[in-house]
């Protein structure tokens, strides 16, 4: 493969149009992960009941997805720098593919978890590759336009990913319930794989960092130690070996550093760069994505459970009562990084996270005020209250955790951003058994459920309301300012994809980097 000058020379009409289709394809199965996300929360009732699945299969059916996904995203990064990014994300859409079949035909909850995990597995196959052929296939003068269409992608997955899901569920197309929310990925991931293959071109990077399969190994096990306690210890009465697991966890957390340092002085390539927690920032800002995924990871499931479980609505209901979050949450987003940032700085990302939690304190005001007979509308003002603080927090978050790592590590310090968020999303979720499923019996008659889930919620959301005060304190600690809008300042590099033959040149994108797709 023939380098080029950092001057590209313009490409052939039929590159240019390849390289367009190529771009289709990676952002269809970007929007199909998104949507995936968001698309089973909605259903996840209707799957307990139509598979009698326990409160825990519950939680492993979205924990595991984010468990799987957060232990693989940095991993699935190297192995497209090794190995190709066009190969890995073909083995990625096609395996993601597949495990959308599994989890389409799961005969039971058990079939369901597992195949929810290789659907997360694959996934951060896939994911890592998108921005990395991106980079590879466009010249940095048209990064910017190839960026803003991938933001408005981000934007339409949150927005449709809820009304999609139960659009699907509520239709019961073929007399198959909630199966096709994960059947229709069929279609997209074999026509992405069959176009993948003849218009995605193949890049690698020439010095690639090696895979760290033993770090992998521990994180994924400090974590499932953590988790499967907390998921099955209420359902189990709280057992022993649960806390004794537990405890255990933060061994094999210690071992993970140690081993990591040692990794980083033999061959610099550990799954954790540790040295970036010197960076005061960085190792806050660490703190604050783990402990927002946390809340997050709390809020969308009790929040679904709540509507159609407590309150007796359907999955079309529940769906479309979700829409002024999604719309806020985009529309804050924007103005935050666009207009507010630039001129406020960190204020911006606390007023978010104050935000948020005064929109959670007027939810749980309503559900006690109005308890069963709470209507959708009624519940409009305290989702845009919180989706305008969440869009003021997600959108400048990157950046300000990144603007003060060293130019060097930038690719990697984006990595271990999202792979935490992922993991405390995860963590969340699990704790959904003490903060929501521990205040309620396991048998109760039928006229007290609703009142019992009424009460559950709003127990969850005092959790999530601390979470956000957490969240505000702790970001004391970023900078003022991003340094790139400190006036004179010198600017932190944009998180780079792994250099290739063909992209010479440092890319030069305006989004803060969507640092799970760098390896």
């Amino acid at each position: 493969m023939t380098s080029s000058s950092s001057t590209l020379p313009s490409p052939r009409p039929e590159a240019d149009r390849r390289r367009w289709f190529a771009l289709a394809i990676v952002m269809t199965a970007a929007f199909m992960d998104l949507v995936d996300v968001t698309i089973v929360n909605v259903a996840i009732p209707s799957i307990q009941r139509d598979e009698g699945a326990s409160f825990s299969h519950i939680q492993w059916i979205t924990a595991g997805y984010a468990l799987a996904f957060a232990a693989g995203l940095i991993t699935g990064g190297r192995l497209g720098d090794i190995h190709g990014r066009k190969r890995v994300f073909l083995i990625g859409i096609g395996g993601f593919t597949l495990a959308s079949a599994l989890c389409g035909f799961a005969v039971n909850p058990d079939m369901l978890v597992a195949s929810r995990i290789l659907q997360g597995a694959m996934a951060a196959l896939m994911v890592p590759q998108v921005l990395s052929i991106v980079h590879a296939t466009f010249p940095a003068h048209e990064r910017g336009k190839v960026f803003g269409m991938f933001g408005a992608i981000v934007g339409l997955g949150a927005v449709s990913g809820p009304i999609l899901g139960a659009l699907l569920t509520e239709w019961n197309l073929f007399g198959l319930e909630w199966r096709p929310i994960f059947l229709i990925n069929l279609p997209v991931g074999i026509a992405g794989l069959v176009l993948g293959r003849k218009f995605i071109t193949e890049s690698k990077a020439p010095h690639a960092l090696k895979l760290d399969l033993v770090g992998v190994v521990l994180v994924t096990l400090g974590l499932l130690m953590l988790l499967y306690p907390l998921t099955r210890g209420r359902e189990l009465g709280w057992p022993v070996w649960g806390y004794v697991v537990m405890a255990g966890s933060l061994g094999v957390f210690a071992a993970l550093v140690a081993y990591e340092k040692r990794k980083a002085t033999r061959d610099g390539s550990p799954l954790v760069e540790l040295s970036l927690f010197k960076v005061k920032s960085f190792a806050a800002g660490i703190a604050v994505q783990t402990v927002f995924g946390v809340g997050l990871g709390i809020f969308f499931l009790v929040w679904t459970l709540y509507m159609q479980v407590g309150l007796g609505w359907s999955v079309l209901r529940a769906g479309l009562t979700g829409v002024p979050f999604s719309i806020a949450v985009s529309a804050a987003a924007g103005m935050s990084v666009q207009m507010l940032v630039p001129r406020f700085g960190r204020k911006v990302l606390q007023a978010g996270a104050l935000t948020m939690a005064a929109g959670v304190v007027i939810y749980i005001w309503e559900a006690e005020r109005y308890g069963m007979s709470i209507a959708s509308w009624q519940m409009a003002l305290p989702l845009v209250v919180m989706g305008a603080g969440m869009g003021l927090i997600v959108a400048p978050l990157t950046d300000a955790i990144l603007s003060e790592v060293p130019r060097e590590h930038s690719g990697s310090a984006s990595g271990l951003i999202n792979t935490v968020q992922q993991m405390g999303n995860a963590l969340g979720l699990g704790l959904v058994s003490v903060v929501f499923f521990g205040t309620m019996s396991d048998h109760l008659p039928g006229p007290e459920v609703g009142p019992a889930f009424v009460d559950a919620f709003q127990n969850a959301l005092i959790w999530v309301a601390v979470v956000m005060a957490a969240i505000f304190l702790l970001m004391f600690a970023l900078p003022k300012r991003p340094a790139q809008h400190v006036e004179g300042a010198e600017t932190a590099e944009t998180p780079k994809a792994p250099e290739t033959a063909e992209t010479p040149e440092a890319p030069e994108t305006p989004l803060g980097k969507e640092p799970e797709l760098v390896g």
